[in-house]
């Protein structure tokens, strides 16, 4: 597994350069991965709303000083594709909460392009991204993952499905919604918790 993992992160991307790649493509009309049309219509949209995110999200005071306090390096090698909603959604809110502690490296790799280490963190039995997997620099451990969604998401997801068996059009644009209105804190509070049980003096 540590081979596999270096090899990733070999190959990642820096959130700039995720974020460069992914405006290049919605400039060029193209994407990651399969090169379909709703691939490629997905990218410009999450180009869009990651550039809204980097403008507008906010994280609070008391939020910025429990993120500063992890004391232990660590990396947060994402799986991502561009196309993918809840990634542009999720790895903006990363990147924010990465810049306020040196100890916080953030780095992406592309799901098909990893399909070795896409398939030693699956969801379910699913590729589901993103996926976030957290590695101890120290002793280059995996600690744990978080993702693909939010913990509220999750919960959402779980309930409809029990009584819908799938996801319908409608449920998935409620959910764009869903973020829109909570604005990144669930994913925050998320991460803030995450931290704690590796250093619990953080979600105190």
């Amino acid at each position: 597994m540590n081979l596999i993992i270096k090899k990733s992160l070999d190959r990642s991307l820096s959130y700039e350069g995720y974020r460069s790649l992914v405006h290049q493509l919605s400039e060029l009309h193209s994407t990651t991965g399969e090169k379909t049309k709703p691939n490629v219509d997905f990218t410009r949209l999450n180009d869009r709303r990651m550039k809204r995110w980097d403008k507008t999200l906010k994280i609070t005071d008391v939020d910025q000083k429990s993120i500063s306090r992890f004391p232990h390096k660590i990396t947060w090698l994402v799986l991502a594709e561009s196309w993918c909603g809840d990634g542009a959604h999720v790895i903006p809110v990363l990147n924010k909460i990465a810049l306020l502690n040196p100890k916080i490296s953030l780095k992406i790799v592309l799901r098909d392009e990893n399909p070795e280490l896409m398939d030693a963190f699956l969801t379910n039995g699913s590729r589901a991204i993103p996926k976030v997997i957290i590695i101890d620099d120290a002793t280059f451990k995996v600690l744990g993952t978080y993702g693909p969604h939010p913990s509220e998401v999750t919960v959402y997801i779980k309930s409809f499905k029990a009584v819908n068996k799938t996801l319908t059009k409608s449920f998935k644009e409620d959910l764009q919604h869903w973020y829109n209105n909570n604005k990144g804190q669930n994913i925050i509070k998320d991460i803030i918790e995450i931290l704690g049980r590796f250093e619990p003096s953080v979600s105190q």
